[in-house]
């Protein structure tokens, strides 16, 4: 007896405006070499967000079809027009990811700033000098800055909810989100980070939910806005 049918996988939205984009290309719109427009110019012919556009277009990095030259802009393979006609999933969508963390993670702050002990504050203060650390040696400190989410999700007292939090966390190191941390971190976006943590910090210090999840939040969206609206390294 055959199993039940599962359900087509719905296509992400930057899977949706890849496709739109190979369209173009494989309509005569686009020839192998030629340059697209601006971002902003493209985001307002296909009728979508910049943010939106920008995942399409590391997707199609990813997979050969266009190239992003830094200063210059970004341009047509010959790839693109042998690939197939859809584009496959790289990952979860980055913006949605930092949207399900802020959500999740401000829940998950206010629970743990009135729980938090010392010991896990001393664990969180030597994760973020260790953070600074790896930043002054020029180094992506990402062990440091899981472990500071992670141990914030630990004082929760939900496991389930930690979990979440380290699930979503670890979808950083997917095909599209990789491919986005490597155009866009740098060493001035993580000392931007760092700040963010210290006011975390001091808010759980505090006790004070409110403020920590106002800090989270304001943390989760400068982290966005920095991968979202920079312009390429």
């Amino acid at each position: 007896m055959n199993g039940p049918i599962k359900a087509a996988e719905p296509r992400r939205l930057y899977q949706q405006i890849a496709d739109q984009i190979r369209a173009l290309i494989q309509g005569g719109h686009f020839t192998s070499g030629a340059r697209l427009p601006a971002e902003r110019d493209l985001a307002q012919q296909l009728g979508v967000s910049r943010p939106s556009l920008r995942e399409a277009l590391i997707a199609l990095e990813i997979e050969g079809s266009v190239e992003i030259r830094m200063g210059s802009g970004i341009y047509i393979t010959a790839e693109a027009e042998r690939r197939p006609r859809q584009t496959g999933s790289m990952g979860e969508s980055p913006l949605e990811l930092m949207q399900a963390r802020a959500a999740i993670e401000g829940t998950v702050i206010t629970l743990a700033a009135a729980r938090i002990t010392p010991e896990a504050l001393q664990s969180l203060r030597q994760t973020m000098d260790a953070m600074r650390s790896e930043i002054e040696e020029g180094r992506k400190p990402l062990d440091q800055d899981r472990l500071f989410h992670l141990t914030i999700a630990g004082q929760s007292g939900n496991s389930v909810l930690a979990r979440i939090v380290g699930d979503l966390f670890d979808e950083r190191h997917s095909p599209i989100s990789a491919q986005i941390r490597a155009r866009f971190e740098s060493p001035d976006t993580w000392g931007f980070a760092l700040a963010e943590h210290e006011a975390i910090y001091a808010a759980l210090e505090a006790k004070d939910p409110l403020q920590a999840q106002a800090t989270m939040h304001a943390h989760l969206e400068e982290s966005k806005r920095r991968w979202m609206e920079n312009e390429p390294r």
